[in-house]
Formats: structure tokens, sequence, C-alpha cells
């Protein structure tokens, strides 16, 4: 289990394969294990890195060794301090530049790379990703505030567990390997950086700064997502006018998990090209 000691906490990844480095970042409630499949192909071909963010999977939870510590947990789960990880993550591994490849919440922080340390991305992938948080599902926007996630988090969590084996069904078309991944990387976070992280995700509105992406950059998503609003394609392309954007009619918010084989194509022809 490789970690990595950086100024904001200790980041767990995973890593495999040889070559140029390409980075893997997961969405909301999410974890490495997303990546699972991708990693195994991609790694063929390349040196993947695979992250947790600050409070969830396996890697640290800042803010809890001191009372100045604690005071930063305020901003401990928030899409710049991600922003920030990344950076920090590649720097502390001589990483210069790579490809950043991110699902949903994943991708808003990749794109946040590309626009504020273009100089460490070589190219930026999207997956299902709000661009603006308003286009978020309205329970997700309700779960950014502490009152709704403390509801979601009475006995220990259980409740949301179970309430997300159930919407599993909807989320992909394997409900039940969806559910059972969902509800593992679901125990290992807390009420802080749950309601934390999809709170500034709701505010985020990347619009006004798309100008500034100028690396390659592809937008996948789903006709059937119900996390997203399919049309944040519209919005990347809008924004991003040389994007590539993959549209995908059959697969919902988990394009690698509802559609597999393209995606896999999809990503690799991107990653090779010019």
């Amino acid at each position: 289990m490789p970690s990595l000691i950086t100024d904001p906490g200790i980041i767990h990844y995973e890593t495999y394969g040889r070559g140029r480095p390409v980075l893997l970042l997961h969405g909301w409630l999410g974890s490495w294990e997303l990546w699972r499949d991708t990693i195994e192909v991609l790694g063929r071909e390349y040196r993947t890195y695979a992250l947790d963010f600050f409070g969830f999977g396996d890697s640290d939870v800042p803010g809890t060794a001191s009372s100045s510590a604690q005071r930063t947990r305020l901003d401990a789960f928030t899409v710049p301090t991600y922003v920030e990880m990344v950076y920090q993550f590649m720097e502390r591994l001589g990483i210069q530049r790579a490809p950043l490849i991110g699902h949903s919440m994943g991708g808003t922080v990749a794109l946040s790379m590309a626009i504020h340390h273009p100089q460490k991305t070589v190219k930026v992938c999207v997956i299902g990703s709000p661009i603006n948080g308003g286009s978020l599902n309205l329970l997700l926007k309700l779960s950014g505030q502490r009152r709704v996630a403390s509801l979601f988090w009475l006995f220990g969590g259980r409740g949301l567990r179970q309430f997300l084996r159930f919407y599993s069904y909807f989320m992909a078309r394997d409900g039940r390997a969806m559910g059972r991944m969902i509800t593992k990387d679901v125990s290992k976070i807390n009420v802080e950086s749950f309601f934390q992280s999809i709170g500034t995700l709701r505010k985020t509105d990347l619009r006004p700064q798309l100008h500034r992406v100028t690396v390659p950059a592809l937008g996948m998503y789903g006709q059937r997502d119900i996390i997203v609003r399919p049309s944040e394609h519209q919005t990347l392309k809008a924004g991003v006018p040389h994007a590539q954007i993959e549209w995908f009619p059959d697969a919902g918010h988990f394009i690698m998990m509802d559609s597999p084989e393209r995606y896999i194509t999809t990503l690799r022809t991107w990653l090779v090209g010019e």
C-alpha cells in the first residue's frame, strides 16, 4: 500500500506499469478501486498512478492531530485542496508532466489542474464530470448541507450504505457490482469528507476559466447519467472548443462500467494521439 507524505496529509495511491506517467482521479464517495480495470490495461503501456483523495479510500484525513490542524479541516476536503494535493503528489514523486484522467469530481479537479498548473498537465480527460456545480443531481446538492449530511450519517452511516445499494441499480448497468464497490468505499469515509467535498463541488463553476485550458482535452459523457446532467458535455465544448467529446448513449455516470470496451479504446486512442 504505497503512501506519500505531503503538507496537507498522507496520500494513499496505487501504481502499476512502466513508461510515461498517467494519473487517475476518482469521483465523490469513490476511491482508486474505480480504476482497477483501467490500470490493468493502461499499465501495459504507461506508468499509472491512481490516487485516493483526502477523506476517501485509505488517504489520511487531515486535521486530526492538533487544535491548529483541526482548524484546517474546514477546507480539507475541497476542490482547491484536492488540486493542491495532486500538484504536491506530482512534485514529490518527480513527475514533471502527465495526462490527468478524472471521473466525476476527479475530472473537475483534473480540469482545475489544467487551468492553474498547465505546466504539469499534458492532457486532461473528464468522465461524467460537472463543469458547473449546478449540474449535480438535487440529492447531491442537498448532501452538501451539514444537516442533510448528518441525517445520512445516522446509525454510523448504515442508512446511507443501504440507500446506495438500492440506488446503485439506477447509477450503473450492473447494479450489484456498483453497489458492492460504492458501499465498500463509503465505509471508509466520515461525515466531514462526505458533506464538505460535495458542498464545494456544488459551488464550483469552472466556466469563466475554461478558456485557460490549452492542453488537449477529452470529455466522455453518458446520456443516461442521473448524477451529473449529460448536457455538461456542451458546457465543456463551449468553454474548450478544441475538446474532443465522446457521447455514450447507452451509458450512465459510470461509463467505464457501462461501456467498458468503447471506453478503454477511446481512452487509449486519445492518450496515444498527438
